[in-house]
């Protein structure tokens, strides 16, 4: 036998050696921390070799979806929703609070910004809109759940009623937005930035906003463990923090 002979079938099985160690880490992520998850998981599987899917949806709809049996390896949602899904056992103890998201308020970008600038003047201009656009509490949004009990606060619920567009994800609205089936869009600013026809004209006033705290787990039973901790680890980088300050969100302090 040729040593050419004698190589092969080594090389066929250090490449199955090297493979074997290659993982599919599985990410369900709230909407607001989406586009800084896609940037750190390109960067991850470059330098690790491991691909990363990416499983974007309200924090509601993840709840459910892990409390429905579905498999993830690991998890972003709001603090306080990664509270409730460590304390039934569906989350691992050891969070990592990555970032806080604000609510802003989306226009097309040919448009004029309203005034926001005071609780009254928000609530004059909500009225003053042809329509706005806000993901339904239906569909287990954050912030959309927030927005309707504040229109109940202002006591103007009934009269945004017939101007409601409700959305699924906070991209969609930004896409309401960017289309012109919303005038206006009220969502997480991170998700409204990455979609290139809508500006955010400004977050809500300090007194009503609603400063989001995202956090992250490895679920209570990854696919490979090792490989979910190697991807939470690497949120928590400059790098990740400079993709989060890029995509609206402040990091949290390390």
């Amino acid at each position: 036998m040729t040593m050419r002979k004698l190589l092969a079938p080594m090389a066929a099985l250090l490449l199955l050696a090297g493979s074997a160690h290659a993982a599919n880490v599985k990410v369900f992520v709230g909407g607001a921390f989406t586009p800084p998850t896609r940037v750190v998981s390109a960067d991850f599987s470059a330098k690790t070799k491991n691909t990363v899917e990416i499983v974007s949806d309200t924090t509601g709809n993840i709840q459910k979806r892990l409390r429905a049996g579905e498999k993830a390896d690991v998890v972003i949602v709001t603090q306080g929703a990664l509270d409730a899904l460590i304390k039934e056992k569906l989350a691992d103890a050891n969070r990592a609070d990555l970032a806080t998201a604000l609510i802003g308020v989306g226009i097309h970008k040919s448009a004029k910004a309203p005034d926001i600038s005071t609780p009254d003047a928000f609530k004059a201009s909500l009225l003053a809109a042809k329509s706005v656009a806000y993901v339904s509490p239906a569909a287990g949004g954050t912030s959309g759940t927030y927005f309707e009990g504040l229109l109940q606060k202002f006591g103007i619920a009934d009269a945004m009623k017939p101007k409601t567009v409700y959305e699924t994800q906070g991209s969609e609205v930004a896409e309401a937005v960017a289309t012109g089936k919303a005038e206006l869009g009220i969502t997480f600013g991170a998700e409204m930035l990455p979609n290139k026809d809508v500006t955010v004209a400004g977050y809500l006033p300090d007194s009503i906003q609603l400063p989001t705290i995202y956090s992250g787990a490895i679920t209570a039973s990854p696919g490979d463990a090792k490989a979910a901790q190697d991807f939470l680890a690497s949120l928590q980088t400059p790098a990740a923090s400079a993709a989060m300050t890029k995509a609206g969100l402040e990091p949290l302090k390390k």
